[in-house]
């Protein structure tokens, strides 16, 4: 359903996730914490427009994406800063790589994780598949991703390139996409096993680099998703996706949260709504399966974060009241959303 208010719409106290959902507004310079009743019970000046979104550390310290000026920019994602906040709001770390887009994720070893776009060589890019011939950048430039693992001194530790490391003639782009990017990577994991699960949105692919050797160890490409996003491992080994369902095979444009068994590849669970376009964000989004069962959803185009339970049915949702200037669209958009219980070692004890 498209909002027709803001802030708290929905709460089933005998069914919500008990905690507190944290969330970047995209036209804000701030990242929230908010309780059940939408009550705003922390936040963080974080210096700049998110890039695109934070979350939170054991004790309490936040982690979160800023945008630079400088650096490439093909498609949205920008980011640039990674920086980390303590619960006051105190700086304790800033890497700065104005190529960083889109994810990051703080590893076990305690380095950081994060993509960047780079300019592919002119013989990879030759090897591109797919899209709209000559919809390359200038020159015949295709913008294509990078995964840099930073020591806390900022040391490169590890790195994975797509011109490199993927054989490129098996993932050709969606035929509605361009070849401006290969392949717009929009969010990486680190697995229980210490590999990367990474989702990229142009060739509606999910895959698994064995991080030693740098080569995939498992892929999944669905052009029903409608280019996804947000590709999380469960507990039970599955994955869950934001499916954001544009640029799909018949009928008409509709969002989906998808959970996948990765051995069969067969889809055990799925949320939509009905009809089904009246859940529908084209971009950005993603989803955080709770420790009840239920599934926290971000709709992230209208700012909508809503949870579900495993029947689908909407038992919390708020609507990100945070919209930017009029020149803006005054949007109130939401890349990702978490939910935290008060017990969590994320909040440590402060709540």
């Amino acid at each position: 359903m498209r909002p027709l208010a803001t802030g708290l719409t929905t709460l089933d106290e005998a069914r919500a996730t008990a905690g507190y959902t944290l969330f970047a507004p995209l036209e804000r310079e701030e990242a929230l914490l908010i309780d059940l009743e939408g009550e705003i019970v922390h936040r963080w000046d974080i210096g700049g427009l998110p890039g695109d979104y934070g979350y939170l550390l054991p004790g309490g310290r936040l982690l979160c994406g800023v945008k630079t000026e400088s650096g490439p920019q093909p498609a949205g994602g920008k980011g640039g800063h990674l920086k980390e906040f303590d619960w006051d709001g105190n700086l304790l770390w800033d890497h700065v790589d104005d190529a960083h887009h889109h994810d990051f994720r703080r590893l076990a070893n305690g380095n950081t994780l994060y993509i960047g776009w780079e300019r592919m060589p002119a013989e990879a890019a030759e090897r591109v598949r797919g899209a709209e011939p000559g919809s390359e950048d200038e020159g015949g430039t295709i913008w294509g991703d990078f995964l840099k693992e930073v020591t806390p001194g900022g040391a490169i530790a590890w790195e994975w390139h797509a011109h490199s490391d993927l054989a490129l003639e098996d993932f050709p782009l969606h035929p509605m996409s361009t070849r401006l990017e290969f392949a717009h990577c929009n969010a990486c994991e680190e697995l229980p096993d210490g590999n990367i699960m990474l989702s990229f949105r142009r060739i509606s692919t999910i895959l698994i680099v064995d991080k030693p050797t740098r080569a995939v160890a498992w892929s999944m490409r669905d052009d029903g998703w409608g280019q996804q996003h947000d590709c999380t491992m469960l507990e039970n080994g599955n994955i869950l996706l934001f499916a954001n369902g544009i640029h799909v095979p018949r009928g008409v444009f509709h969002s989906a949260v998808v959970e996948i068994d990765p051995r069969s590849k067969h889809e055990v669970w799925r949320y939509e709504d009905a009809p089904r376009w009246n859940f529908f964000s084209p971009n950005i989004s993603g989803a955080q399966r709770l420790a009840s069962g239920n599934t926290l959803i971000c709709e992230g185009l209208t700012g909508r974060l809503f949870e579900v339970t495993p029947e689908g049915e909407i038992v919390w949702e708020y609507i990100n009241p945070c919209f930017g200037p009029a020149g803006a669209g005054r949007a109130n958009r939401v890349f990702r959303a978490y939910r935290y219980p008060a017990g969590a070692p994320e909040l440590g004890g402060r709540l």
